[in-house]
């Protein structure tokens, strides 16, 4: 079976994660995918960022790079203008993640390509939008991570200083905002409202993900709304008597159940901890917690676990990452796939998160050098062999 999106074509002008990342998304449902790099320093950023690298292909770059096709390519000249401007003829998508402005100087924005493709849904990936007083500012995920509220939130309360979130959720969560934005527009168009450009900034997108339980507080805000707490203060690890575990509780019937988990079902007549109401008011929630943790001390990792477990409450170990890849239910559900490059030998990846029942997608498990695959992406849009070679002779497209 193919993926949703077999038959699609999309042009990746992008670089670094948030337009990549979106890029590797489609090209594992399925699309194809043409990345298109400079011919100036590494191509695609990334291919520089050295750690974890073997045959040349640094992790970061095959992370976000699975399934495309490669073309080296000079936008600066017009010979390589006019090969991107072919290639987009007949583009189903196309995508971009410079600075507003870039793609317009080359003549390779918006207007520009609907001008020869009216169908085209065009995606640009910004920092901060195309206008406004950020707006020509360069940005990368820890700028908006800041900007959003998420380093202010991101602080253990026994420990209060804010910190950043340790992987690429800003850009990452802007990846994902255009990948459905943009079947979102696939699925317009073929209601007939034809091809049209979709803007997702950085700093919108991070915004809209953080709001559900980031901004809780500045959600209801007239001054007769009541108080409460953010989960940003209820998330934190526990300690036990030889180690640390995670549970969560997230409403009256599983706080009683721990309750019961930690051998003290009487908790849950006390009027201060009886419902969630009871614990927003005064220092409830703190002495609650005080009980709790101090039970939780007195139990080991396992015996905590096995008694969360039996009493339904959503609970776990804290996994290393070598841990997390072999645990039995990430082995039982295929999460981590493993295939062998020619140049960077084993490569593990996790799974496309979603699966199809009609449609299945498969981990587009290879990846490709800066310019592998000149030749065949020009000869599809007419260029001849000699062609081909005068183009590379002449520094317009690589070798």
């Amino acid at each position: 079976m193919a993926g949703p999106l077999t038959g699609l074509k999309v042009i990746d002008f992008s670089q670094v994660v948030s337009g990549p990342f979106c890029a590797m998304l489609l090209a594992d449902q399925g699309a194809d995918v043409i990345k298109i790099e400079p011919l100036t320093g590494p191509g695609d950023m990334t291919r520089g960022i050295v750690s974890y690298m073997k045959g040349g292909f640094p992790a970061l770059f095959i992370n976000n790079n699975r399934g495309k096709q490669c073309l080296g390519l000079d936008l600066t000249r017009d010979e390589g203008r006019q090969i991107a401007l072919d290639l987009c003829r007949d583009a189903d998508i196309v995508l971009q993640n410079f600075r507003p402005g870039a793609m317009a100087r080359l003549g390779l924005d918006y207007e520009s390509i609907a001008a020869i493709n009216p169908d085209v849904i065009y995606c640009s990936i910004s920092g901060f939008g195309e206008t406004g007083p950020y707006s020509d500012r360069p940005s990368l995920d820890p700028v908006i991570q800041g900007l959003t509220g998420m380093v202010s939130r991101q602080m253990n309360p026994d420990i209060p200083f804010p910190d950043l979130v340790r992987n690429l959720i800003c850009d990452k969560s802007t990846s994902l905002t255009a990948a459905q934005a943009i079947t979102a527009a696939l699925f317009a168009r073929e209601r007939g409202e034809g091809g049209q450009h979709v803007q997702v900034p950085m700093l919108d997108a991070a915004m809209y993900f953080f709001w559900n339980d980031g901004m809780m507080d500045q959600t209801v805000i007239d001054e007769d709304a009541t108080d409460g707490f953010l989960l940003a203060t209820a998330y934190r690890l526990t300690d036990c008597a030889d180690g640390q575990i995670v549970y969560f509780v997230a409403n009256d019937a599983m706080r009683m159940a721990l309750f019961d988990a930690l051998g003290h079902p009487e908790w849950g007549e006390d009027p201060r901890f009886e419902s969630m109401a009871a614990l927003s008011e005064g220092d409830n929630y703190a002495a609650m917690g005080a009980l709790v943790a101090e039970a939780f001390l007195g139990m080991t990792v396992e015996a905590a676990l096995d008694a969360l477990v039996a009493n339904q409450v959503p609970s776990g170990p804290i996994l290393s990452a070598e841990e997390a890849i072999a645990h039995e239910q990430a082995v039982h559900n295929g999460t981590i796939q493993t295939f062998q490059h020619p140049d960077a030998g084993t490569i593990q990846a996790a799974k496309p998160g979603a699966q199809f029942s009609k449609t299945d997608v498969e981990l587009a498990g290879w990846f490709r050098a800066r310019g592998a695959d000149n030749a065949e992406i020009l000869a599809s849009i007419g260029r001849s062999a000699e062609q081909i070679a005068a183009l590379q002779a002449e520094g317009h497209v690589g070798t």
